[in-house]
């Protein structure tokens, strides 16, 4: 799906929220893997699960044409500094819901694009009869996004104890997370 392009300005940072094209692809797959290099909130490390860009443009087409799928990005000055999704099912039991991800290059956190993504999000899940939306595996340790989750109506569905190991060493658990409407 596609939704009408949403300028920001914020903290002296101006850039616009609009959805994917397959001219991202490449610049999509690179800031994937930077993001997955500069957190250990993502699920994966560096290299892990690649998509390369023939495989986001893949993605991009199958999102534009699916009702209940929408991927979006953030650009600045003509690059992309961020990135979210949202798939959903074909299942007529699980059409009401939509998984969600986001990604933020490091040094753009604290602008809002996170927030303007997630909330761009649910404003195409409320237009379009999507009335669950679910973030799976928000790591424990990750207070400032789960504030922002929690702010904008989702809340803890469970827990998943001791669910990923990070660079520590160290167990840490994840929380699952919604948001519904009715």
């Amino acid at each position: 799906m596609i939704i009408i392009n949403q300028e920001y300005q914020f903290k002296g940072l101006t850039y616009t929220i609009r959805s994917a094209v397959k001219a991202d692809a490449k610049s999509l797959s690179e800031v994937r893997l930077q993001v997955d290099g500069e957190t250990e909130h993502m699920d994966r490390v560096p290299g892990e699960a690649f998509i390369d860009e023939a495989g986001f443009e893949e993605i991009i087409g199958r999102d534009m044409s699916h009702p209940r799928n929408i991927c979006l990005v953030a650009e600045a000055d003509g690059r992309i500094i961020g990135y979210s999704r949202c798939e959903g099912h074909d299942l007529q039991r699980f059409k009401h819901k939509v998984e969600f991800g986001v990604g933020v290059l490091q040094q753009y956190w604290g602008f809002g694009v996170g927030k303007h993504l997630l909330q761009a999000s649910i404003a195409w899940a409320d237009t379009n009869g999507i009335t669950k939306m679910i973030l799976s595996g928000v790591l424990e340790t990750n207070e400032k996004a789960i504030q922002l989750y929690q702010s904008l109506g989702f809340e803890v569905e469970g827990i998943l104890k001791k669910d990923r190991i990070l660079s520590d060493g160290k167990y840490y658990s994840t929380y699952m997370m919604a948001r519904y409407t009715d």
